[in-house]
């Protein structure tokens, strides 16, 4: 089709000429969808449905102009309304512009409404952060999925066996950033590829559908233009569709409804980079946002920020991917806020106070069982300003004009106030008085700050990790200097130590397996030192080890070595190596060569490697890290993995080299990509079983990225899921990095409500670098209120002084007799004692409200509860297969009843709530963690 200003006579002359009514009709009707004829003349019923949702709200000013500059009428379907296939409507296409995440009864329903003769258009990665079933459904409907991003803008071009109905339009070839799309194998074709090595497709299309490879209705992936013209076209080529697509028709038993009003939407604003660089565990999104009701106007909460794709860069991929993640508020802005951010605004201040609250609560529920009374005076005075990071301590004066009053005051008064704030937000927003708003939430939020209880210990058994890094070894220099560090500590109640002991290739402790011991370690052990000092302490020392990362230019350095140098190991065995397809050993925009995973000798050093550190030391465990190949981008031309072993067992497996495939060959990109993961996942399988035949009790553990599982695997071939289920590890340490606990959470959430991790503890990763001691006990405090058994720092060089005091009153050593169980090394004992403090808070909270609680639903409660405690406490004093039996049982008939049972607290305090819900799901994990144990502790031993 050509466009209405340059031939808006010939189309007239050929009207006239036709004469013919049922031909003047077909055009007017084909041609005002196509936006080609004036508006007067586009009066048709729309066919067109376009899906709003809470990820393209953001887009959806950008997605709006486009469709109003085309001139194609369409009614707008919010996609959280969408439970059947009749709610896609009944019109004719349906236009899916960049959604990423649909739930199974959604995609089946599309998959229904497909069958009835729906026609769909989509964009962007569409589903990629859905679930694997939906992923593979989805990909059946649309012809392919989205296969990887692009890291700039490309020239998209027809393809070379041209499509004429699309190699012939104007206008749909330019340059796009976008991504490439992976084509089924059959009735699919490309219409349009990239301009890079081995022309990727751009677009893909069948009968049915039309699957864009970029972000239409983006300024920052393609022009407008571009998106209109790809628009146009498409439409055109299902309406006008030859039988038997029964063209013009609607949809039989789709809903009739069109609401074609849709509120503005915020454009899209640019993306803000990492504000700092440091190095972490494998440290070289989108995590899931929550649900959301938009008002009739298809407006949505804010949804969840895309990931821009980058050339390589200096900043480390953990924190980009905290980017992804982010909610900030800036002081004093007066930018404007839209319904979704303040819907997260609120949401935020809400569930603060719930982890205050929380918090609280298990201060006072602690307090009474030991006859302590706590004052009024005494919980105003109990605030965390001595803690507060300079920004912080000076909001106050700077947010006076808002006349909120003092940030000392009671509890109640603190979070009544908080609450005024939260329900007048909205108001504030309505009236654009965004910088008032900004300010009350930011004084809010410091005034809840203020309220966290740390004159107490509110801890209960849990893991509580710290990663002791090289610099912070070599820097104390001696056994004395090492021992101020684990002095300090133990006394914050931290009882587990990944101690860095294998790092660029060098070990920190004299081996005779490794090349070289750390030149900046000098005539000590520091290794063996960590032992003792760690067990003096009751404290567990655990080996955290570099795994297939074999150098790094940052410590060469340190070191004054050429910034090439491969490390000792790699120096000394070239035929190690790993190489991109560039043939570099270090791919470019990172720091560190790597091991090929699928050489034998290779595996074998590193096995008898670990078999040294863990028979010659009394270590209690083992971290392995960089378990994983180096980030990767295969659309962008940024592949690894090409070691001359695996080249070799690749190539004998397929009669093909894997330096000649690429992401566009995708049934040999698919073999590639599982042939890598394969060489991880058996290697974790192989330590696992020949290191625990040394030592049974050994807890072994992995520091591993949070990406999605399809993103990790094509980037990284990491595939911890794997390892989880079959039982290879008994740790899995997410480095869930985040400079707040909006961000934290929503990194975390995924992973700790995963149901694919088996009987394998998951515990968080938190960053101590930038994050203010505030914000660590605000991440922590959530950490104590979902379902996990507690936490890893990072790392003790960030340790400091207000740290130290805040932990030392919070998680501090008990006075006591007997050592404080850690739950991967006794989660039975740990499951009873978690169990006796939900007994107490609950006790407490009953005792508060008496007045609303019959004396009868008071006692079946506690029967109910005591039987429970019953089974725990002789299950953790004598553990049998058939007391676990009898505990799994109490817990499941408990927690079935529980909402029942506290159905008087849901309406007041449904946070709460949850927070027992999830304590005692972490109860649950705790017991199903001690019966794979004691199961592998039988088959070690031959029982």
């Amino acid at each position: 089709m050509v466009k209405y200003q340059e031939n808006q006579k010939d189309i007239s002359l050929k009207i006239k000429e036709a004469r013919k009514l049922f031909i003047l009709s077909c055009e007017i009707v084909i041609l005002s969808f196509l936006g080609i004829l004036p508006v007067s003349a586009a009066t048709e019923e729309p066919v067109l449905s376009v899906v709003y949702g809470q990820e393209n709200a953001n887009q959806w000013t950008g997605i709006s102009d486009r469709l109003q500059t085309i001139g194609v009428k369409y009614c707008v379907i919010s996609l959280n309304d969408v439970k059947s296939g009749a709610d896609w409507g009944d019109r004719r296409v349906l236009f899916l512009p960049n959604v990423e995440t649909l739930t199974p009864t959604q995609a089946i329903a599309l998959e229904d409404w497909m069958s009835k003769g729906g026609r769909l258009i989509a964009s962007g990665p569409v589903g990629s952060l859905s679930s694997a079933g939906v992923r593979q459904l989805l990909r059946s409907l649309l012809g392919g999925y989205w296969g990887f991003s692009l890291s700039d803008k490309e020239q998209i071009q027809p393809a070379k066996t041209k499509i004429p109905e699309w190699a012939n339009q104007t206008g749909l070839f330019g340059k796009v950033r976008g991504g490439v799309v992976i084509p089924n194998d059959m009735g699919t074709q490309s219409p349009a590829v990239w301009n890079s090595k081995d022309n990727p497709a751009a677009v893909v299309t069948t009968e049915r559908s039309t699957f864009l490879g970029w972000r239409w209705g983006t300024d920052t992936a393609s022009a407008a233009e571009l998106d209109n013209a790809w628009l146009k076209t498409t439409l055109n080529h299902y309406l006008t569709a030859p039988a038997p697509s029964n063209r013009m028709k609607k949809i039989a038993g789709g809903s009739q409804s069109c609401s074609t009003t849709v509120a503005a939407a915020p454009r899209e604003q640019g993306s803000r980079g990492a504000q700092r660089s440091s190095s972490s565990p494998s440290s070289p999104s989108s995590p899931s946002s929550p649900s959301f009701t938009p008002p009739k106007t298809a407006t949505a909460p804010i949804p969840r920020p895309l990931p821009i794709v980058k050339s390589p860069s200096s900043q480390e991929p953990i924190d980009q991917l905290e980017q992804t993640v982010r909610l900030d508020v800036a002081p004093n802005s007066n930018e404007p806020i839209d319904n979704n951010q303040a819907i997260a605004l609120q949401q935020e201040l809400e569930n603060l106070i719930g982890r205050v609250e929380s918090a609280n609560l298990a201060v006072l529920a602690d307090a009474a069982n030991e006859g302590v009374a706590i004052s009024e005076e005494k919980q105003s005075s109990r605030h965390l300003r001595n803690y507060a990071p300079e920004s912080v301590k000076e909001q106050p004066t700077q947010l006076a004009s808002t006349k909120l009053g003092a940030l000392v005051m009671s509890k109640e008064q603190a979070l009544a106030q908080v609450r005024v704030i939260a329900k007048n937000l909205p108001l504030l927003i309505a009236q654009k008085n965004y910088a008032l708003a900004r300010q009350q939430w930011l004084v809010a939020k410091t005034t809840l700050w203020q309220q966290f209880p740390v004159d107490r210990r509110l801890a209960q058994p849990e893991i509580r990790a710290v990663w002791l890094d090289r610099g912070t070894i070599v820097r104390a220099g001696s056994k004395a200097g090492l021992a101020q560090i684990f002095d300090r500590l133990a006394q914050a109640g931290i009882n587990t130590i990944f101690f860095e002991t294998v790092n660029a290739g060098y070990t920190i402790y004299p081996s005779q397996v490794a090349k070289e011991q750390n030149p900046l370690i000098r005539g000590w052990d520091p290794l063996a030192e960590a032992v003792k000092l760690a067990h003096e302490r009751d404290m567990e020392l655990h080996a955290w080890v570099w795994t297939f990362a074999a150098g790094n230019q940052r410590h060469n350095e340190i070191l004054n070595l050429n910034p090439n140098y491969p490390g000792p190991v790699l120096a000394a065995h070239p035929d190690w190596a790993n190489y991109d397809n560039l043939g570099n050993m270090i791919p470019v925009g990172q720091t560190k060569p790597f091991f090929d995973p699928a050489n034998p000798e290779v595996r074998q050093y590193l096995l008898k490697l670990y078999e040294e550190i863990v028979t010659k030391y009394n270590v209690d465990g083992l971290q392995l890290d960089y378990i994983r190949y180096p980030f990767q981008d295969p659309s962008a031309g940024r592949t690894y993995g090409y070691g001359k072993a695996a080249r070799a067992q690749f190539q004998q497996l397929t009669g093909v080299d894997p330096v000649n495939i690429s992401p566009s060959q995708a049934d040999l990109w698919q073999k590639w990509t599982i042939f890598r993961t394969e060489q991880i996942d058996s290697f974790v399988a192989q330590v696992s079983q020949q290191l625990r035949q040394k030592q049974p009790n050994l807890i072994l553990s992995v520091a591993v990225f949070p990406l999605p599982e399809l993103e990790r695997i094509q980037k990284i071939q990491q595939n911890w899921e794997t390892w989880a289920r079959r039982g290879d590890v008994d740790l899995i340490v997410p480095m869930t990095y985040a400079l707040d606990t909006s961000r934290f959470q929503r990194l975390a959430q995924p992973w700790i409500a995963s149901k694919q991790l088996g009987a394998t503890l998951l515990v968080p990763g938190i960053r101590l670098l930038s994050l203010p001691t505030i914000g660590a006990f605000d991440q922590l405090q959530l950490v104590r209120d979902l379902p996990v058994s507690g936490y890893a720092l990072f790392a003790a060089e960030n340790f400091n002084n207000d740290l130290q005091k805040l932990f030392s009153s919070t998680q501090g050593r008990i006075q006591s007799t007997t050592s404080e169980p850690i739950p991967h090394r006794q989660p039975f004992q740990t499951a009873a004692i978690r169990y006796t403090a939900l007994q107490r808070e609950w006790k407490f909270v009953f005792q508060k409200e008496h007045l609303q609680r019959s004396a009868q639903k008071i006692s079946d409660f506690n029967n109910q509860a005591e039987v429970l405690r019953s089974a725990l406490n002789q299950l953790a004093t004598s553990p049998s297969a058939s007391k676990l039996l009898v505990a799994k049982a109490s817990l499941t008939r408990f927690q079935s009843q529980f909402r029942v049972l506290m159905s008087q607290e849901l309406k007041s305090n449904s946070y709460q709530v949850k927070v027992w819900e999830n304590r005692l799901v972490t109860i649950e994990r705790l017991l199903r963690y001690g019966e794979r144990r004691v199961q592998k502790k039988q088959q070690s031993s031959g029982g």
